[in-house]
């Protein structure tokens, strides 16, 4: 296809193009070029000390930047290609860029198949946060990054994510510990591997603020409600419907952008209920409504918080 031979010219040069996943749309570089991986900072404006995610075509490609475990092999061979990042001992030749300086690293193969023809063809590996601002919602369609970047990144575009929310991230470096929930719940890894605990590993995805719209964001269990009383003090007010939560997943990202563009004073959306991708959702949405400040005259079950502007 000339549009993958596009892509990996691209990433040969040592440029970045964004890639599609069945997660989010990432803003991949090649994960051996520091000079690369550095330019992946530089345009999502991300702290240079924020380890990134490597994707690779199989597990036997994975063994090549990490040090492999038997807790590894048993997840990798259960959800790989998947919504799961592990995290491991990083090999001598990864470069610091792409951990940010840890011994750690987090790698996963993507369940998409046009990423995993393009990664199949490249070879190597490459590193991928979400194409998107930092701090900013996750792209699930080509467009979005398109928008993001003003049409200046090449996106290989393989339709709309079929998930919508990040990876599942597993801690087997100092854990095992699940830092970020996804579409791979903690009951199911934990059947393959024993129990989790915790551990302070820093990753992708996990800072208090993140994922934020530019319009204040509320999270509560009575959306109309909460709606009313802020349409009363005069504010214009968005609610974001949800059905089940697997669409829930895949469509908030694209609402929160559709609903950003209407230059609402608020969003307004409604607490997930709390299954294994209920709680992935209710993760980020509270990054993403990290801050707001609430008159006392709203809901008591309202939780609050102000998009990050980043």
């Amino acid at each position: 296809m000339k549009i993958l031979e596009k892509a990996y010219a691209l990433l040969q040069k040592g440029e970045l193009i964004s890639i599609p996943t069945e997660t989010v749309y990432g803003l991949a570089a090649d994960a051996s070029k520091p000079d690369a991986v550095r330019r992946i900072f530089s345009t999502k404006g991300r702290p240079s000390g924020h380890p990134l995610i490597i994707h690779v075509a199989s597990i036997e490609k994975a063994k090549e930047w990490c040090f492999w475990t038997s807790k590894a092999q048993l997840l990798a061979q259960d959800f790989w290609p998947g919504p799961l990042t592990l995290i491991l001992k990083k090999k001598p030749h990864v470069p610091d860029e792409v951990t940010g300086g840890l011994q750690s690293v987090g790698i996963r193969v993507p369940n998409h198949p046009l990423t995993l023809k393009l990664l199949n063809l490249f070879g190597g590996a490459l590193a991928a946060p979400s194409a998107n601002r930092f701090g900013r919602v996750s792209p699930t369609t080509a467009a979005h990054v398109k928008e993001e970047f003003n049409n200046e990144i090449f996106v290989l575009d393989g339709g709309p994510c079929t998930i919508g929310v990040e990876s599942s991230i597993v801690d087997l470096y100092a854990g095992p510990a699940l830092l970020r929930p996804g579409a791979i719940s903690k009951e199911e890894i934990e059947r393959r591997i024993g129990p989790l605990g915790s551990s302070s590993t820093p990753t992708s995805g996990t800072l208090k603020a993140h994922y934020a719209p530019q319009t204040k964001l509320i999270i509560c269990d009575n959306p109309e409600d909460q709606a009313q009383i802020l349409r009363d003090q005069g504010k214009k007010v968005a609610v974001l419907q949800e059905t089940s939560n697997k669409e829930y997943a895949k469509k908030l990202y694209a609402e929160l952008r559709r609903l950003d563009k209407e230059e609402h004073d608020v969003l307004i959306v409604r607490r997930a209920t709390a299954d294994y991708l209920g709680i992935a959702i209710n993760d980020r949405l509270t990054r993403a409504a990290y801050g707001t400040n609430l008159s006392s005259k709203q809901s008591s079950h309202t939780s609050s918080n102000k998009g990050n502007k980043s």
